[in-house]
């Protein structure tokens, strides 16, 4: 296994055991004079947008500012070789409303010297947690991200990447947890952004490949089936979605086990897509009472040991009245979001690990299935010896490699069968 596995293992080993349980043009100066990563997202400005939001269109830029990539949490002395820049960039909800989300773009400074443009992997990050100071682009910052050596992998070959903080996180309002819909549409515009960003000499027709694990799997795969009529201009060539919570409804069996904050974090996720589903008007004081303390756990800060401790071998109706999946209302709407409706118009590869503990394979196998019926030129990869974390590990090479062979033109069939 690689070098860069080999040393990253154990810190995405420290951070994924924790995320388990949680489950046109130029940009307008941000409106007060903050160095990025210099406080987090709450306290700085940068995050809040204007209101109303300016005219536009899906993945205009509303404000950017030169930021640091760093891997030193230490001394936060940054990446050598890379400009990295914050933007917050227009986007749409699950319900098509416009919506102002945050971000990062980061590019080698090194010429590019492949054929054609440099490429762009638009990078869906995997759970994060629920609180503003979880966002990416914020950790990014810090050296702190769980995630930052698979990014500094992608830079290494000379593409730029753009990472997506999702809705919700650095931006106000709460996260929408697993939401493809508002998620997938957040990481194709994040796209566009990058490439009209100024300075980044990105080219609009350059190509883009998509890429996520977990969360981030559920995102990439929302953006891969999407893509095709939602940004037609993007010249997709290929997307990664490994570890992907695909068929939302298959992580019911989460209930009574040691994940049950995975289901806490989705009906949160899913209230703040659609407000009508009103999920304080289910919960118990109990349930309000984890509201109030998980609203901002994270992951970088160590600080979600209450929602670890609180919902672990519980039940749903420990913390509510009335079960909301007795709602059809709810069951509607996971299932709106689930994955395998569509088949994705560029070639993917699905990874995934046979014992995932926390994202059950069988949903995931159901999601490939679907894919390959409806004609997907899909690569399913199973990795038999292997649970959530060490499938992260596994499928990083693998992500690289098949996005590679993709930029350059190199012609993939699927092994649907």
């Amino acid at each position: 296994m690689r070098p860069l596995l080999v040393r990253w293992g154990s810190a995405l080993a420290l951070a994924c055991c924790l995320s388990l349980f949680l489950v046109q043009g130029g940009a307008s100066a941000a409106p007060a004079e903050v160095a990025a990563g210099s406080v987090p997202p709450g306290r700085d400005p940068f995050y809040t947008p204007p209101s109303p939001l300016p005219p536009g269109r899906p993945g205009d830029v509303i404000r950017s500012r030169p930021s640091v990539f760093t891997l030193d949490a230490i001394s936060k002395a940054p990446v050598v070789g890379v400009s990295s820049w914050q933007v917050l960039y227009r986007s749409e909800s699950a319900t098509g409303e416009p919506i102002a989300v945050s971000g990062t773009v980061l590019v080698p400074t090194k010429p590019w010297a492949g054929p054609g443009p440099r490429p762009l992997v638009t990078y869906a990050v995997g759970t994060r947690g629920l609180g503003d100071k979880c966002a990416p682009s914020y950790s990014l910052t810090q050296g702190l991200d769980y995630e930052e050596l698979f990014i500094l992998d992608a830079v290494n070959k000379g593409w730029a990447v753009a990472i997506t903080d999702m809705q919700g996180l650095g931006t106000p309002g709460r996260h929408t947890y697993v939401v493809g819909r508002s998620q997938g549409r957040s990481v194709l515009n994040i796209a566009r952004a990058a490439q009209r960003l100024p300075g980044t000499g990105l080219r609009p027709d350059g190509p883009v490949g998509i890429w996520g694990y977990s969360e981030g799997g559920n995102s990439a795969g929302w953006a891969a089936e999407i893509a095709a009529t939602y940004a037609p201009e993007l010249q997709v060539k290929g997307a990664v979605a490994g570890g992907i919570p695909g068929k939302l409804r298959g992580l019911l069996a989460h209930e009574g086990g040691p994940f049950v904050g995975l289901l806490f974090m989705a009906a949160v996720g899913f209230d703040a897509a659609y407000p009508e589903l009103d999920l304080n008007g289910y919960l118990n004081d109990k349930g309000r009472a984890l509201l109030a303390s998980a609203g901002d756990s994270c992951l970088a800060s160590f600080d979600v040991a209450s929602l670890v401790g609180d919902t672990a071998f519980r039940r749903i109706s420990d913390f509510t009245t009335r079960n909301p999946l007795d709602d059809p209302r709810w069951i509607a709407r996971l299932d709106a979001n689930d994955l395998g409706t569509v088949a994705p118009s560029a070639p993917v590869l699905q990874a995934h690990a046979l014992f995932d503990e926390a994202v059950f394979f069988g949903q995931a196998d159901e999601v490939h299935k679907d894919w390959c019926r409806r004609g997907a030129n899909l690569t399913w990869q199973v990795y038999a010896v292997a649970e959530h974390i060490m499938g992260a590990l596994f499928a990083e090479p693998a992500s690289v490699a098949f996005l590679n062979d993709r930029f350059n033109g190199r012609p993939v069939k699927g092994n649907c069968a």
